[in-house]
């Protein structure tokens, strides 16, 4: 008898462990942290590992990596440990040399070496490789998938390059791709950068980096590469350049991801485009779409509602928006500014 309690007993405990009770389990955390226009995003896992993705501008008397280091206090964690630069515009990696002087950053990842000869993106990568010297450094392909046990990071492009093989469940043609122009192409970082997938259960984020369309259209055309998502960050920060090489957000890939919410991490004066708002706001199955500032490039048909809005009176307010998401793909939105919050259920 004792033996069939104890088998009973071990049973039970195998069971909450791959399937836990509802509720039981932390919610998955990211932090779109406002960098004026920049890029500067912050994922925590259930397990306590943190990915950031970017680390927004220099200077500014250390503006936005005090941001950072804010968010990863309100995130319960003092350690990055791993950050992912999508590419090195000043705006995604300037400030990597202040944050590693506030905070310890265990591993970094790019896309390999800088390809423009701009003299402001030659000295961000100059000081980046300095910084990135000093600890591990990664060189990331698609179809890399980064070591963190508590979400999955998967690479979906990189130096130009995209995965090769569409991911389980997706592959099917793109009927959208028929009216996409065809692109020039981008000589810049932006066509450069690190793409990845976020997984967390059921739950699914994008984040593109400012990729440009013909590389974009790379990974939905002629088939869907990717599948759908729940979450996307808006690409580029919502820039658009209707028919040219460095505008983001094409019809054929946003309307092919068909995300239920967006975020755009556009400044007051940088992204928020009205054109690629508008087709975000069209995309198929849209039941969110939240911004880090009001976009003055916009009007009151081209921004959200105000209560969806982190910023809204200009630059320096450093308010975020963040998202609790958990493995059934229930997810909840929050504005820091307002504490206005709103979930979405699968």
């Amino acid at each position: 008898m004792r033996r069939v309690l104890s088998i009973a007993f071990a049973v039970l405990v195998v069971c909450a462990v791959l399937f836990p009770v509802s509720g039981a389990t932390k919610p998955l955390q990211i932090y779109f942290i406002d960098v004026e226009g920049g890029q500067s995003t912050l994922i925590v896992d259930p397990e306590g590992e943190s990915l950031l993705i970017d680390t927004g501008w220099d200077d500014f008397n250390g503006r936005d990596a005090d941001r950072i280091v804010a968010a990863a206090k309100a995130a319960g964690i003092d350690t990055i440990d791993d950050l992912l630069l999508t590419h090195y515009h000043a705006d995604h990696a300037g400030g990597v040399p202040q944050l590693a002087a506030r905070i310890k950053i265990g591993a970094f990842f790019d896309h390999g070496a800088n390809v423009e000869t701009a003299t402001d993106t030659a000295k961000v990568y100059a000081a980046y490789e300095k910084v990135a010297a000093a600890a591990k450094r990664v060189t990331v392909k698609p179809g890399d998938v980064l070591p963190l046990k508590g979400m999955r990071v998967e690479v979906l492009e990189a130096a130009g390059a995209h995965i090769a093989e569409a991911l389980p469940g997706s592959g099917q043609p793109n009927p959208l791709c028929a009216s996409e122009p065809n692109y020039p192409r981008d000589p810049s970082e932006n066509a450069q950068s690190a793409g990845v997938l976020v997984t967390f259960g059921k739950f699914r984020f994008i984040d593109l980096g400012d990729l440009t369309n013909a590389k974009e259209l790379g990974l939905a055309c002629p088939n869907n590469l990717i599948g759908t998502v729940d979450l996307y960050l808006v690409t580029h920060h919502g820039t658009a350049h209707p028919g040219s090489g460095d505008g983001s957000n094409a019809r054929a890939i946003v309307h092919m991801l068909r995300p239920r919410v967006a975020v755009m991490n556009n400044g007051a004066v940088k992204g928020g485009h009205p054109f690629a708002w508008q087709i975000v706001h069209d995309s198929p199955g849209l039941e969110g779409f939240w911004q880090l500032h009001y976009s003055l490039a916009g009007d009151t048909d081209h921004n959200v509602d105000e209560k969806f809005i982190a910023n809204v009176g200009g630059a320096d307010q450093g308010n975020y928006v963040k998202v609790t998401a958990d493995p059934d793909a229930t997810f909840t939105v929050t504005n820091s500014r307002n504490n206005f919050s709103k979930t979405y259920k699968k």
